[in-house]
């Protein structure tokens, strides 16, 4: 089954696309999407600051504005509902600038050095794009003949006993000597059902080997290091965050550059 955006784009997963053998695999939770600044004609504030109408170009998209505003661009939306532009610069992309800057940079690696993979290839429903929907979006559907939006919500389980063998076929492929898992989630779905460690959340590993400490670990009868740090949200301060989480990771990259 396709799911759909509001005004009617199709979800597509997002999956590394360059299959060349990589140094590092990089392990995130699910998919982001496009987000449009929408607004309608005589009101002094937006209907919605950062609407999620599109899959992203590719996985851990940049938000690159030229690629935004070309992919919002091909979006019918009626004229009566107003206008889509590309939301504001924070707002797409933040977790691959993070990835790049304060994740890669400091390991030395640039993002042509990295597979990346997610838990879950596509994007989901959060609550605020939720409400936005139930309460701008849909009262509009009737009228005038928009598609229903069918993305499911943002689930609890993103990653599911045939995924993480999908997941552990892309690592093989990959070839990377190095694994960094983005926060507790590639932990406990993936690292958890593939390999048998004694930890089971980023808190129970920092405990054990401290933050940023790469461990030798088997994975299919491979020893490769893994790495589990801070997810994008945490390490960028981005929107709710742990200050703990954005700390440890400033000091890490303090030590590792230096």
């Amino acid at each position: 089954m396709a799911y759909q955006f509001p005004f009617g784009q199709i979800v597509r997963p997002l999956r590394q696309e360059d299959r060349t053998p990589k140094k590092v695999f990089v392990l995130g939770v699910y998919a982001s999407a496009v987000h449009a600044r929408w607004t309608k004609p005589g009101e002094s504030r937006p209907v919605c600051a950062a609407l999620a109408v599109a899959s992203e170009p590719r996985i851990f998209w940049d938000g690159n504005i030229d690629e935004a505003r070309e992919i919002i661009s091909k979006i019918k939306i009626p004229k009566e509902l107003g206008t889509l532009e590309p939301a504001g610069s924070n707002l797409n992309g933040p977790s691959a600038k993070v990835l790049d800057e304060n994740i890669l940079a400091p390991l030395g690696f640039s993002r042509k050095d990295a597979w990346l993979c997610d838990l879950l290839p596509e994007t989901r429903i959060n609550d605020s794009q939720k409400k936005v929907i139930k309460d701008k979006y849909n009262p509009q559907i009737a009228k005038y003949g928009l598609n229903e939006v069918t993305i499911p919500n943002r689930p609890t389980v993103f990653c599911d006993s045939a995924r993480c063998m999908e997941i552990l076929e892309e690592l093989k492929e990959s070839q990377a000597g190095l694994l960094i898992l983005l926060g507790d989630i590639p932990i406990s779905q993936f690292l958890n059902e593939v390999a048998n460690v004694p930890y089971k959340s980023l808190k129970e590993y920092v405990n054990l080997y401290g933050y940023g400490k790469a461990t030798n670990t088997i994975i299919e009868g491979r020893t490769i290091k893994v790495l589990p740090l801070a997810h994008p949200r945490q390490i960028g301060g981005l929107g709710f965050h742990s200050k703990d989480w954005h700390d440890m990771h400033q000091e890490w990259e303090k030590s590792t550059a230096n």
